[in-house]
This record gives structure tokens, sequence and C-alpha cells, in this order.
């Protein structure tokens, strides 16, 4: 603590920023880790994993005649008015999936929220002013929308048509077409992701990692526009572009989910699932006028016990030394003082409104942790009404870290959403399940 404070000072007197990431040419890659140049000086380090395949399984071919398995309609009407309302209308085909229950019993069946698309096109548009899926939310949201229908002749603002087929399709670690990108949020590394990376490596599938810039081992430049949710969104994109194959799967957490939002929005023929951990609501990112980290660097520095110790409160439903130990492992919450300013302050997205969420034809898990400090479960549940094919997943026993609190729910419900497809519509209107 005395040190901190000590550095601070001298941070504040002679100008130095303090808890620097050091020079990236004193880490050699190796064991999976590799480091890419993304930009000229401005390098990532990755931890791409490729299992050794002795014979790859490719995909199951199309059906022969009639519909390809998992294929779903996706089409729906988004209409917003000059008032903020924003009304959602869904035309295409339901999705009869099953619920992903968790094997172990950790998380409540009933915790789980299945949203389906309308099979009735003639249906009254649903969701409060800026949400609704039919059938979802708060009870009574669609009759509320209902009753003023016909005093809606205003001219709306924008009118978006969705009208695509979708394939969705089971994602085996066997299949050389699929790969699992996972991105990590402010003040964290690649390492949280550990237990995931292993778990998924061992069942063969190919994975991808990335440390932000200022984060793990990647390079932390010292100027704050290297920080803003545009240059770390191009970061991704670069190391998406570099891997990407047929079937990509992204899974983010916190800040990360709005990285793989901005990915899926931009190539969504290659992006077959996103998995969504303590993301939050599909709102536009603003940062704070009224924030801790508005403070100077140095008064950060001097206080980033403080904040530490912040975290491991908020973060974990737990503090005891099992969620000190993991912390430290995961190497979370441990940039410096400068970097951090930066990433707060540089969360500033307005595209990625309810708008941008809802335009979305992806299936997509939600995992949240009950006892997250960060994230309320209500923020999950908007994103879930807004999207179009969406599950979220309660877990009790996890916080904002749930991740790494309980590796084996979160990777069996992970296991789970990859290997998941919609049910194929027979002829006699029942579902087959494959």
């Amino acid at each position: 603590m005395l040190n901190s404070i000590t550095d601070g000072l001298l941070c504040c007197l002679m100008g130095k920023t303090t808890n620097a990431v050091g020079p990236l040419d004193s880490v050699e890659a190796g064991n999976g880790y590799s480091f890419m140049e993304v930009k000229p000086g401005r390098i990532l380090r990755v931890r791409h994993s490729t299992p050794s395949r002795p014979a790859a399984e490719q995909p199951e071919e199309p059906q022969a005649g009639g519909t390809e398995r998992g294929t779903v309609h996706c089409k729906r009407k988004i209409t917003l008015y000059r008032n903020g309302q924003l009304v959602i209308e869904n035309l295409g085909d339901a999705v009869r999936s099953e619920i992903l229950h968790c094997h172990n019993g950790s998380a409540e069946p009933n915790s789980t929220v299945e949203l389906e698309l309308s099979e009735l096109a003639n249906q009254a548009p649903a969701g409060t002013p800026g949400a609704g899926t039919p059938g979802a939310g708060t009870p009574g949201t669609g009759a509320r929308d209902a009753a003023p229908a016909k005093r809606r002749k205003r001219k709306p603002k924008k009118v978006i048509n969705i009208d695509c087929k979708k394939q969705i399709t089971s994602c085996k670690g066997t299949h050389s077409d699929v790969v699992l990108f996972f991105i990590h949020g402010v003040g964290g590394s690649l390492d949280i992701w550990k237990e995931q990376l292993d778990f998924f490596t061992k069942l063969g599938y190919e994975v991808v990692a990335p440390d932000l810039a200022g984060h793990g081992c990647s390079s932390a430049p010292q100027i704050a526009a290297a920080y803003t949710f545009y240059a770390l969104a191009e970061d991704m994109r670069a190391v998406f572009k570099r891997y990407a194959k047929k079937r990509n799967i992204l899974i983010g957490h916190s800040y990360g989910v709005s990285f793989c939002t901005f990915l899926a929005h931009e190539y969504p023929d290659l992006v077959h699932k996103v998995i969504m951990i303590n993301g939050g609501g599909p709102t536009a990112l603003e940062p704070s006028l009224c924030s801790i980290f508005n403070m100077p660097t140095c008064v950060l520095h001097c206080l980033s016990p403080c904040l530490a110790w912040s975290f491991l409160k908020a973060g974990f439903a737990r503090q005891g030394a099992k969620e000190k130990q993991l912390l430290k492992e995961g190497n979370a919450f441990n940039v410096s003082s400068f970097v951090l300013r930066a990433m707060m302050s540089g969360q500033y997205w307005p595209e990625g409104d309810e708008v941008y969420h809802a335009e979305l034809a992806v299936p997509v898990l939600l995992v949240h942790g009950m006892h997250d400090k960060f994230v309320p479960v209500e923020e999950d549940q908007r994103m879930a009404e807004i999207l179009l094919i969406a599950f979220l997943k309660v877990i009790d026993e996890g916080s904002h870290m749930v991740m790494m609190e309980c590796p084996e729910t979160v990777n069996t419900l992970l296991h789970e959403f990859v290997l998941w497809e919609p049910e194929t519509p027979t002829g006699d209107g029942q579902g087959e399940k494959k």
C-alpha cells in the first residue's frame, strides 16, 4: 500500500507513468502462445490451440430434398419511432429448441428463459418502449403495445426489415471448420479463460484467445486513443480475420461481449453462434462523467489496492483464499492505472444500441452469475428480450467472474450450446430432434 502511494506521488510530481507493461521482446512465444502485430508497434498476445486431428470429421451434408438441417427463417420488422419507442415484430419460423439444462444441477432450470420467434405473422407488435420478443419479459408488455396500435399513425424514424435464412448446426470438436474465440473484458487477460480453453482443447476444438491491448502480455501504448472501443474493435477484427474459418463461435465476458456483438454484426455469414457472459443490456456505450476512473492516473495508482479489493468483493460471490488465487492466476485486474483509466473513458459506442442488437440474426446464449454486482440480471434479461434467438441461463453460485468461480458449470453450458441445433420440422408438423 505504501509503495503504491509513493509511486503515485512520483507519477504526479515527475510525470512518470507507473506500472507500465514491460517490453514484449522479454517474452518468448511458445506453448500455443504467439504475438500478432495488428498495427505497427501494436502487438497482441494470442493463445491459439489447434488440436491434432488424425482424420477431421466434416459436417453432415444437407438432407436430400426438403428443409436443410437446422435451417431457421429469420424474419422480423424493427420500427423505431421519434419518441424512442421501439416495436419489434417477429414474423419468421419458431425455433423449437430444447432448454439448455445444467447436468450438475448448479443452476435451476426455471432460471432459463427461452425465447421463440413468433409463428403468427399477424400477431400484435410486442415489447415495451425499447424492446420486446413475444412471450417473454415483463407480463403484459404485449398488451400495452397492442392497445394504442390504432393511434400509431405517426411516421417512424427508422424501419428495418430482416429476412434471411440461417443454418444453425451442431459444432463438434472433430469438425475442422469450427473455431472458438474467447474475448475478455476490462482488467482481464486471456488467462481468465484457462479452464474453458483447456476444456475445449481437450475436446478437439480449435480455440483462439487474445489479450486486449494493455492487458496480459500485449503491448501497452501510452496514449489514451489506443484504448477506445473502436481501436480495440479493430484489433479484434484483425485477430478474427486471421484465424476465422467457416463456422466461428464468439465467447465474450463483460466488455468483451461488445466486441463479440460488433464482429457478429460485421460478419453475419462467418459468426455461427455467440455466447455472452455477464455482458449487460443492449445499450449504447457511453463513459460515465461521474466515475472514480476519471481521476488522474497517479491518484488511481495510489488507490489501486483499494480498487483491487473492491473488484474482488464485487466480482466474486465469495472472497476467500481460493478467489484471491484465481485472480492471481488469471492475471485479472492487473493492468496499469493509465490503461484502466483509458479503457473506462474510451467506452464510447453510440451505434451499439437496442436496434443494433435487434438486427443480429445469430443464436445467442447469455450466461449470468446471480451475485454479479457489476451487471444486474435485469440487464441480461433485457438483452434476451431484444435478441432474435436467445437463451438466458442464470448460475446461482456465480458472480461477475463466473467462468472462474464455476468452471464446470460454465463449460457444460457452453458445450451444450455449441452442440445445439434447432429441430428440423417434418411433414407431420412434429419437430425431429437432431
